[in-house]
C-alpha cells in the first residue's frame, strides 16, 4: 500500500475516532468504495488526470450527500488533493487500520473442497489462539489445490495445499539438476 493511502486512511481514522464515528465512517467509506468498484465510469472519472480536482470534489459531494460529515469532508479533501482516483485503495487501508485497532484480522481460507462449518470453526479457533485476535474468515473453494488449504491474511500467505507442495518439490528438483 502506498504511503499516501496510509496517511489519508490514518487521518480519517483519527478524525472519526475523535468524534466516536469509526463504525459509521467504516460503513460509509465501504459503501463509497463499493460504488466505485461497481461503476467503472465513476472510477475512471475520478481517476482522470485531465479533470479538475474541484469538479471531482463537487461530484463526490453529491455522491456523499446525507453521509456523515467526517466522510463527506474526507471525500472532498481527498478530491481537492488530487487523490480521488485512489479512494478505493484508501478505503482498503482504512479497513485494515480499523481491524488492527479493534484486534481483528481478516483471513481468506481456500480449500480444495467445501468445508463444513465445524471444520472452518476449528481452523478459525486455532488462528485466533495463535494470533490473539478475533478472526473474520471468508472461505473459498479451489479444486485445483487437490487437497490441503491456503491461508491468506493480509500479505501473509501460508500454502499448505497439495498443489503447493508439488510445486515446491518440482522447483527443488529443477534447481538440483
Amino acid at each position: 500500500m502506498a504511503v499516501a493511502h496510509r496517511m489519508y486512511a490514518r487521518a480519517l481514522y483519527e478524525a472519526a475516532l475523535e468524534r466516536d464515528r469509526v463504525d459509521v465512517a467504516r460503513a460509509e467509506l465501504a459503501e463509497l468504495a463499493n460504488a466505485l468498484e461497481t461503476s467503472p465510469d465513476l472510477a475512471a472519472f475520478l481517476a482522470s488526470p485531465q479533470l479538475d480536482p474541484d469538479t471531482k470534489a463537487s461530484v463526490l459531494d453529491e455522491i456523499t450527500a446525507g453521509a456523515d460529515p467526517v466522510v463527506r469532508n474526507f471525500a472532498r479533501l481527498v478530491a481537492s488533493k488530487g487523490r480521488a482516483g485512489q479512494l478505493e485503495a484508501i478505503a482498503e487501508e482504512f479497513e485494515a487500520i480499523v481491524d488492527r485497532a479493534e484486534g481483528r484480522i481478516a483471513v481468506e481460507l481456500t480449500t480444495a473442497y467445501e468445508m463444513d462449518d465445524d471444520e472452518a470453526a476449528a481452523i478459525v479457533s486455532r488462528i485466533e489462539q495463535a494470533s490473539g485476535r478475533t478472526v473474520e474468515a471468508t472461505r473459498a473453494v479451489d479444486p485445483d489445490l487437490i487437497g490441503g488449504m491456503i491461508l491468506q491474511a493480509g500479505s501473509l500467505r501460508v500454502d499448505a495445499s497439495v498443489r503447493g507442495r508439488l510445486d515446491r518439490l518440482r522447483r527443488e528438483l529443477v534447481t538440483r539438476t
